[in-house]
């Protein structure tokens, strides 16, 4: 139990086990407030683009904001709302209302706490970047593409889901743009890079908002607002609820919650290691994961929406000087505050300046530069970033994370069965490979060892799994004679899977049928271990199991002295 808690204890209770210094206190605080005021028109602006009204994007900053911070392996880690999610939720709330998206995110919240108990935090790290770019590159590209509607004023009350539907329907309604939208658009573009130039410690959003605020209520611009599209905003959190459960709801869903544990996984990992990278801190993979699940499971019952680490709050809390998970929590204190005092302001907002915000968010997320230095690298990779990107644009983006997840893992597994040989080392060590330099200075090459006579000796380098298998299968029928002793090197086998033991056993039996000794050489402590765990061990006798090659060949050679 004692170790379990140290797995899994948060960075907070950590801090405070530390002991919390005075000194911590004003940095936390200062950053605490500066993100909070940055996320205020993130978390609205996001909602607003998944379909839904701004204060769910208000309550998932608030709840999941500070439970995440409070519960997560990251001193620093800032939550709420993402641009990620905003494509799946948007085809969620479509498909299936706000109860369907409730259902599905807390299925999404008991998988993540399900993976961080099973210590899966390692493994997500490793999803391929060509995966995570082409999916982040096509969020971008509809987020952008959904945003024009409000950016340009068009006053498009139904735009269909497919996103070339979509931009035959903004060409259709091209000239019903209204100036006083783009005006206000493009000057909180303007406002934004500005601010983020010459004064990057002032978030530059919040500039834009008050701008736009301010503009609508003293001209009186006839254009669309928080309030004229949602009405007013609640100035307090709703009372805690659980969606209605249905079986049939459930088991649709099952895809979608999948996605949606997956892209907070992934990018809230992400955003702990950046942040890990700009303090030499340390994150604990397997707790945060638990947070982000805690956090989701924790908005839902508030009314928000999935949520997970970002990356660029992230970042600001740290160079706002943040030292303690207190920060995070402030910074959702602080959004409460915002809209409990200032409710009657926020609405005021036009849809303009929440669709120029969204804009500069997507450029932001498209990384154009990682994906052109992708195109120029392996065809491999190009073709599994093109393939998600393609997919999350034109298709869906559950069916692009998983085919991308897949496709990269087929690539992956093709490049180890490149890498891991099953050949004669007799061959290999006898003239033809020894180019490289480590050969020639082994000490055990077999040039160096006398070889009995009848015996063939072939040594597998790299991990011995399915992808790999067959190669073994396909070893005796090459030889074109029987011998008497066959001894097979592991010494560079790191591992073996269900698949490549069959394939041992299956080899083994082949060889016991023809009257051929099988033995194996360089098996280490834990390949002992894997073998014994497959019953293998028992099978083949301690006898034929050896750790090294002398061992093996003199175990041939007294078999092969053996009268018949």
């Amino acid at each position: 139990m004692k170790n379990f808690f140290e797995i899994f204890s948060p960075k907070s209770l950590i801090v405070l086990q530390e002991g919390y210094k005075r000194s911590y206190f004003m940095p936390d605080l200062v950053a605490g407030i500066t993100v909070g005021v940055v996320a205020l028109p993130l978390a609205m602006a996001f909602a607003i683009a998944s379909g839904l009204g701004p204060e769910k994007g208000l309550y998932t900053a608030i709840v999941a904001g500070i439970l995440i911070s409070l519960l997560g392996g990251s001193r620093f880690q800032i939550g709420g709302p993402t641009g990620a999610f905003v494509v799946i939720i948007y085809d969620i709330v479509m498909r299936h209302g706000y109860e369907g998206l409730a259902v599905a995110t807390l299925m999404a919240g008991l998988l993540l706490i399900v993976m961080g108990l099973l210590r899966f935090g390692a493994i997500i790290k490793y999803i391929p970047y060509p995966v995570i770019t082409g999916f982040t590159s096509g969020i971008a590209l509809i987020i952008f593409t959904s945003q024009i509607n409000d950016f340009l004023g068009l006053k498009i009350h139904s735009l269909p889901s497919d996103f070339l539907l979509k931009w035959e329907t903004y060409f259709k309604y091209i000239d019903h743009i209204n100036p006083y939208n783009l005006a206000l658009a493009f000057v909180s573009i303007v406002i934004i890079l500005t601010v983020k130039r010459y004064f990057p410690r002032i978030p530059g959003p919040i500039i834009a908002v008050i701008f736009g605020a301010v503009a609508v209520s003293v001209f009186h611009l006839p254009v669309d607002t928080i309030q004229s599209r949602f009405g007013d905003i609640p100035r307090t959190l709703p009372s805690p609820s659980l969606p209605v459960f249905d079986f049939a709801l459930i088991k649709s869903l099952i895809p979608d919650a999948l996605t949606i544990a997956l892209l907070a996984a992934i990018e809230s990992l992400l955003s702990a290691v950046v942040a890990d990278g700009m303090t030499g801190r340390t994150h604990k993979s397997d707790t945060e994961l638990i947070a982000q699940g805690a956090a989701n499971i924790g908005s839902i019952f508030f009314g928000g929406i999935p949520a997970t680490g970002a990356i660029a709050r992230t970042a600001t809390n740290i160079k706002s000087g943040a030292k303690t998970p207190l920060a995070g929590i402030v910074h959702g204190i602080v959004i409460a505050l915002f809209m409990f005092l200032f409710a009657e302001w926020i609405i005021k907002v036009p849809m303009a300046v929440m669709a120029a915000i969204l804009v500069i968010i997507a450029w932001n997320m498209s990384e154009i530069h990682h994906f052109k230095h992708i195109l120029q690298g392996p065809k491999s990779d190009a073709m599994v970033l093109v393939t998600t990107f393609v997919l999350t644009v034109l298709v869906d983006l559950t069916v692009a994370v998983q085919v991308g997840v897949v496709l990269a893992s087929l690539l992956f597994i093709k490049r180890v069965i490149e890498v891991t040989q099953v050949q004669s080392s007799r061959f290999k060590l006898s003239g033809f490979e020894t180019d490289k330099e480590e050969n020639l200075d082994d000490p055990d090459m077999l040039t160096k060892k006398n070889i009995p006579e009848y015996t063939e000796i072939y040594e597998i380098d790299g991990p011995f799994f399915f992808g790999v298998a067959d190669s073994l299968k396909r070893v005796l029928e090459t030889l074109g004679y029987t011998p008497k002793v066959f001894i097979l090197r592991m010494r560079k086998v790191p591992v073996v899977d269900a698949t490549g033991m069959h394939a041992l056993e299956e080899f083994y039996l082949r060889c016991k049928k023809q009257n051929t000794r099988f033995i194996l050489s360089g098996v280490n402590p834990n390949l002992e271990s894997m073998l014994k765990k497959f019953g293998f061990y028992a099978m083949i006798g301690e006898e034929n199991v050896f750790d090294h090659i002398d061992k093996a060949i003199n175990a041939a050679e007294e078999e092969i002295l053996k009268p018949i």
